[in-house]
């Protein structure tokens, strides 16, 4: 997929929040153990590995992405950190980790029954898993996207992406882990994003969810497309009068312990 670094960080602040909150997961989770290899899979243009990095400044912090155009950015910051461009699906690490991170990663690989007893198994005894993925698949941000693909000339182009929510209940995450995990929590938190600007939720879409959508049209379906879909955010997700648009936004939180 073509991912735009400056369309993703139009929201940086927001975007950022979640991060905060799984990085403040995995240091309470490692208290005063001093991790020697961490990895961020998922790392995008390199700003929660970065931080990861100045937090341990002894280990060894490698950022991993699928996106050459991500890694770019990331590349650009003066850091420490390696970085690598891999495919996730496949991903296994050469040796183990004692911290494996991925915020905002996950949710675009399949069959998390597989691959989530794998990434633990990828950590040293007593190494934390520490993910966040969205899960606010049923909000009308999503929603609204299946109606919009459906209802147009581009239905049978765009059917594959109509497929069922990437992201599981919690529960299935406990009893995928639980076998194997030392000590396991998993909570969601759903965020309430203030937005500013003209279409703010589908400028937000259009780093993330509407990416695979819209590489798959020419330039003049794009724009129908997005008018379509822009009209029926603007009545999901109205302006106050303050011009402040109101995002609820829902994640879902893994942290697992190997033995």
């Amino acid at each position: 997929m073509a991912w735009d670094p400056a369309q993703y960080d139009l929201f940086r602040r927001q975007r950022r929040r979640p991060a905060e909150d799984l990085l403040a997961a995995a240091e309470a989770w490692l208290g005063e153990a001093r991790p020697g290899r961490v990895v961020d899979l998922g790392c995008g243009g390199g700003d929660l590995a970065n931080r990861l990095a100045a937090r341990w400044p002894e280990a060894e912090v490698t950022g991993i992405d699928g996106s050459a155009a991500m890694l770019e950015q990331a590349r650009q910051t003066a850091t420490r950190v390696i970085w690598r461009q891999a495919d996730l699906a496949g991903w296994t690490p050469e040796r183990p980790y004692d911290l494996i991170v991925s915020n905002a990663a996950l949710h675009w690989i399949g069959d998390h029954g597989t691959l989530f007893p794998r990434l633990l198994a990828g950590l040293a005894p007593g190494g934390v898993l520490a993910v966040q993925m969205p899960r606010n698949f049923a909000a009308p941000s999503h929603t609204l996207l299946a109606e919009t693909i459906a209802e147009g000339p581009w239905a049978a182009r765009l059917a594959d992406r109509l497929g069922p929510a990437p992201v599981h209940a919690p529960e299935r995450y406990f009893d995928w882990l639980a076998p194997h995990a030392a000590d396991l929590d998993i909570w969601e938190t759903e965020y309430l994003h203030r937005l500013a600007g003209e279409d703010p939720v589908m400028n937000w879409t259009r780093g993330s969810t509407l990416v695979p959508v819209l590489e798959r049209l020419d330039q003049g379906e794009q724009a129908a497309f997005l008018a379509a879909y822009g009209a029926k955010l603007r009545a999901a997700y109205p302006a106050r009068a303050d011009g402040t648009t109101l995002f609820p936004f829902r994640r879902l939180f893994v942290m697992a312990r190997r033995p």
